[in-house]
């Protein structure tokens, strides 16, 4: 796609996303046509890799599975269909969350950064039951039990935090960028649950001096053990979005609005350093010319960046990321998606070859088509 063709698109997405704000200011709205092309993704990937077996998806893992259910329901508050009302009391997690016996600290794993990912799941399955009206509860109680074991892992190692994982050798970004988000939006679900809020204010105070985030804007994936220094590992996409759905949700809970500048100098690190075309690419994919694929999971970014706009609640913010959010779903549409619906790692180019096809790589294309149906232009 030439150049000069690509620089007008996204000139012209990004007048058409300031006319639509300034026309209709933070009214709630889908694209239907954008909602369609979601629900194809969603429904060849439950066809294709779902197993009611196991309550979960071929070639997945219990973090991605985890990100996927929330996708799906994702998908169904959008565009208000049932098509996939079904699935959540069958997969592993549905399973677990409606068995009282369930021992949560043997279910995680001693995995703190999966557990949370199972905390955002579970909110996003009440959520979607709470809307029709059916029993939630279970669902919301497993979450309260998993965030408690999450919220004992604090300790002083290199001043706070919480471990990666029970073994207590790591502690990273993405642990406890998701208890910043766990905590604030629990609190946001039930104010009485001010510890929620008090763990908030902590982790972000933590996380804003532990020299995680790089002189780019970007996070990288954790701290050294003994130097309880930035490690200058990976920036994964994932870790830049989180962390800005987590201050999103800080800022409503506050009404802090420096928490929405600290955000955004993520987001736009992301979209500076972290892209190519105008589409998300992994610093360490090279998959478009036959080098080497790393994470997948471009599509969390997106849903993490439609969490932060809902919660910032700013049609001045929401134009600024209007445009990019399309480009991702075009990049899905266009360069990610086989003749069989089936999307794969690579986005910001044609496959060459190098893309590859999993039932996560499939969610994340989901996860751009439904960020883009609320937020992009239509």
């Amino acid at each position: 796609m030439p150049m000069l063709f690509i620089r007008a698109l996204q000139i012209l997405c990004v007048a058409v996303s300031l006319a639509f704000v300034r026309a209709s200011p933070l009214e709630p709205r889908q694209c239907a046509a954008t909602l369609d092309l979601a629900s194809v993704v969603a429904h060849r990937l439950q066809d294709h890799y779902y197993n009611p077996s196991s309550g979960g998806y071929n070639g997945g893992s219990l973090w991605t599975d985890a990100n996927t259910f929330e996708d799906l329901h994702n998908l169904m508050l959008a565009s208000g269909s049932n098509d996939f009302s079904s699935i959540a009391d069958g997969t592993f997690l549905g399973r677990a969350a409606l068995n009282p016996s369930t021992n949560w600290n043997n279910f995680i794993g001693g995995s703190f950064d999966d557990a949370q990912w199972f905390i955002l799941a579970l909110w996003k399955i009440a959520d979607f039951k709470g809307a029709r009206g059916l029993d939630n509860s279970a669902y919301l109680t497993s979450a309260a039990k998993i965030y408690d074991i999450i919220a004992n892992q604090w300790d002083d190692h290199c001043g706070g935090g919480v471990w990666w994982s029970s073994a207590r050798t790591y502690k990273n970004a993405i642990t406890n960028e998701l208890f910043l988000l766990t905590s604030a939006s629990g609190f946001l679900r039930n104010r009485q649950l001010t510890n929620y809020l008090d763990n908030a204010k902590r982790v972000w105070n933590w996380l804003k001096n532990s020299g995680m985030r790089n002189a780019d804007g970007l996070f990288n994936d954790g701290i050294d053990f003994n130097t309880c220094a930035n490690n200058g590992q990976t920036t994964w996409t994932y870790n830049q979005g989180v962390i800005a759905s987590g201050l999103g949700a800080l800022f409503a809970a506050t009404g802090d609005r420096t928490l929405l500048d600290e955000a955004e100098i993520t987001l736009d690190a992301t979209i500076r350093h972290l892209s190519t075309n105008n589409i998300l690419r992994e610093s360490c994919d090279n998959a478009a010319s036959g080098g080497p694929v790393c994470n997948q999971d471009q599509g969390i970014w997106t849903k993490h960046l439609q969490y932060y706009l809902d919660t910032a609640n700013d049609a001045g913010r929401t134009a600024k990321y209007a445009a990019f959010l399309g480009s991702q779903s075009s990049g899905v549409l266009h360069f990610g998606t086989s003749a069989s619906k089936d999307v794969g790692s690579v986005w910001y180019a044609p496959d060459q070859g190098g893309s590859i096809f999993t039932p996560k790589t499939s969610a994340s294309g989901l996860a751009a088509h439904v960020a883009a149906a609320k937020y992009a232009p239509c």
